[in-house]
């Protein structure tokens, strides 16, 4: 080979090294492409019964309900999965979120009660005040009610005297059966006598009620003055 032939042979191989260089470098950017695509399944992370950690892109039916890690590419954790729940699970959430609900709801209806006190009495005073109209009224009815009961009640035994000498009450084997007039005064009167007591028993039963509120509310009244910032 002459010098000539040697310096086109030595250009030519130089020209020829960086298309080489560029086609070396591209196995690794496709087997980059390759790992993105592989990617697209997610790669998890949990641990068995045994403590015993393990790695896949799916996780094996009976840890389902396992937490379980999501890596990246380098193995790194991104995000956590919550396994599947139990029926229990799930009753105890939602019994929890119940409650809460609940609790959250009392809270509302008890800051409401609250604002209504402070704008409807400026004092204890005005609270007890109306207690004892409201109780008063109550009383009045009781009476009533205790009067008419008293009423029926005479009524009923003038009844059962007159009733006394007829079948099914005279111990008479001859006596005539009551009358129909007369049976149904006696039926009609002791149905009165126990509606009206079972009214007097829940107006015994609202006035105790009604008192227990009004203690509630003249207390909290007290607190809610003593908790506001004097002027």
């Amino acid at each position: 080979m002459n010098r000539t032939a040697g310096s086109l042979a030595a250009a030519a191989l130089a020209l020829l090294l960086p298309v080489a260089g560029m086609q070396a470098a591209t196995p690794p950017a496709a087997k980059h492409t390759t790992s993105r695509s592989a990617s697209e399944a997610k790669t998890y992370r949990w641990v068995d019964k045994d403590g015993v950690v393990h790695f896949g892109d799916s996780v094996p039916p009976e840890y389902a309900s396992s937490q379980k890690q999501v890596l990246n590419d380098y193995g790194v954790p991104v995000a956590t999965e919550s396994g599947l729940k139990t029926a229990e699970q799930v009753a105890a959430e939602k019994a929890a979120a119940k409650k809460a609900a609940e609790e959250r709801q009392k809270a509302i209806l008890a800051s409401r009660r609250d604002q209504v006190l402070l704008d409807t009495y400026l004092s204890v005073d005005e609270i007890e005040a109306l207690r004892d109209r409201r109780i008063e009224l109550i009383d009045t009815q009781i009476k009533v009610t205790e009067n008419y009961l008293q009423g029926l009640r005479d009524i009923l035994q003038k009844l059962q005297a007159e009733a006394a000498g007829f079948k099914p009450y005279s111990p008479d084997p001859q006596a005539p059966p009551i009358d129909q007039r007369l049976a149904k005064e006696l039926s009609n009167t002791m149905d009165s006598i126990m509606l009206y007591e079972k009214n007097l028993a829940d107006t015994r039963n609202r006035k105790a009620d009604v008192l227990g509120q009004f203690t509630a509310d003249i207390t909290r009244f007290k607190e809610l003055k003593a908790a506001a910032p004097q002027e």
